[in-house]
């Protein structure tokens, strides 16, 4: 029995058609993976049009993300190993700090006096460099000119500022910039007599007037 549905050969294509028909499919192949999938995937635009159609930040944001997440796992597994042995690192920074920056003794001095009209009355205390002292100070009659100061002898520092001003009250700390001496200078610049009440709290080894 004859097949009367079996193409005969002038209907099928040529090999000439197959290879021109493969090779137009591998080109087009070509040109989507360079203008698109490159593009958008690892942000490679050789040919711009990624960049024109958007692509390209795609793919950049892409990449960027992916190298965000592989180092933030390395940190983790490096944080992971470095907890291993912390403990015994712990210990020892701990016990060298303690040796290396003893903490001073913390002692607290209230000194009253009083100012005649344009009357000054200077205050220091003895303190190392990075070594701090709490202060509060007020006068009963008006405001002071005030002006916190350090000097230090074997830095020949003859005056180092910290701050300045008038006001009836201050509170606020020193911290010693240099080994020496730190504190406050008064001037009463109204027309009556008043009296200032000092309190202070730190790592200062001495206080007293000057001048």
């Amino acid at each position: 029995m004859n097949n009367n549905n079996r193409p005969i050969n002038s209907e099928l294509p040529s090999v000439a058609k197959l290879l021109k028909s493969t090779f137009i499919a591998i080109t087009l192949a070509g040109i989507v993976l360079v203008t698109g999938v490159l593009p958008a995937e690892y942000g490679i635009d050789p040919t711009g049009i990624g960049k024109f159609l958007g692509l390209a930040k795609m793919g950049e944001i892409k990449v960027s993300l992916a190298q965000e997440a592989a180092a933030d796992k390395s940190i983790v597994k490096a944080k992971d190993s470095a907890d291993k042995d912390s403990p015994k690192l712990i210990a020892k920074s701990v016990e060298e700090t303690i040796v290396a920056q003893p903490k001073a003794p913390v002692r607290t001095d209230e000194m009253t006096f009083s100012l005649a009209p344009d009357e000054g009355y200077e205050i220091k205390v003895a303190m190392e460099k990075g070594k701090k002292a709490d202060y509060i100070w007020w006068t009963n009659n008006g405001r002071a000119n005030f002006d916190v100061h350090g000097d230090s002898a074997k830095h020949r520092i003859n005056y180092h500022n910290y701050s300045k001003g008038s006001t009836d009250r201050k509170e606020g700390f020193v911290e010693a910039a240099f080994d020496g001496k730190h504190g406050w200078f008064w001037r009463n610049r109204t027309s009556k007599t008043m009296t200032i009440t000092l309190q202070v709290k730190g790592e200062y080894s001495d206080i007293k007037r000057e001048g």
